[in-house]
């Protein structure tokens, strides 16, 4: 709602310049040079007032934009700490994974299907990302599926994810 009222302000502003400009012009055809003078003051201080206003908006919205970088920075220093702090858990895991995999003896190609499966990608995103098609991606997680002894992809991601991610203890 402030920007709009800003906006009011300005365009209403920019008007009145514009109509001061119009009556100095006629002032100045008529020769009335008491009033012109008032008429060459008003728009002075008028433009003089909106510079200051959109410079004062301006520097307002560079400090917004200074401390949204701050933060921005911030939340990818916390980032980059967590994901650090994890790799190691998620490297284990991943191979914790890959070898499981091979224990259910997928191909190469039921392998790739399956991470994918795991990641939460639908079987058309699959066959774009893969260059193969839906059904043979289709054809490829039914295997997975048989292999593994698992109903479908709910169960393959419980299989590895159950117990994983909980909430913390409230007490």
């Amino acid at each position: 709602m402030q920007t709009k009222r800003a906006n009011y302000f300005v365009a209403s502003a920019l008007l009145a310049l514009v109509a001061l400009g119009i009556t100095d012009l006629a002032l100045d055809s008529l020769r009335l040079t008491s009033l012109h003078l008032v008429v060459e003051v008003i728009m002075v201080v008028l433009s003089l007032g909106l510079a200051v206003y959109l410079w004062s908006g301006w520097l307002e919205t560079e400090l917004s934009l200074a401390r949204t970088r701050r933060s921005l920075e911030a939340n990818r220093t916390e980032r980059d700490v967590w994901r650090q702090r994890a790799k190691a858990s998620l490297d284990g895991l991943n191979r914790a994974i890959h070898e499981t995999f091979r224990g259910w003896e997928l191909t190469p190609a039921e392998t790739e299907i399956a991470w994918y499966l795991l990641s939460g990608h639908s079987d058309k995103t699959i066959a774009k990302r893969t260059g193969r098609s839906v059904r043979t991606v289709s054809t490829h997680a039914a295997a997975v599926y048989r292999k593994s002894d698992l109903a479908g992809r709910a169960n393959l991601a419980a299989f590895f994810f159950e117990g994983l991610i909980r909430p913390l203890d409230r007490r």
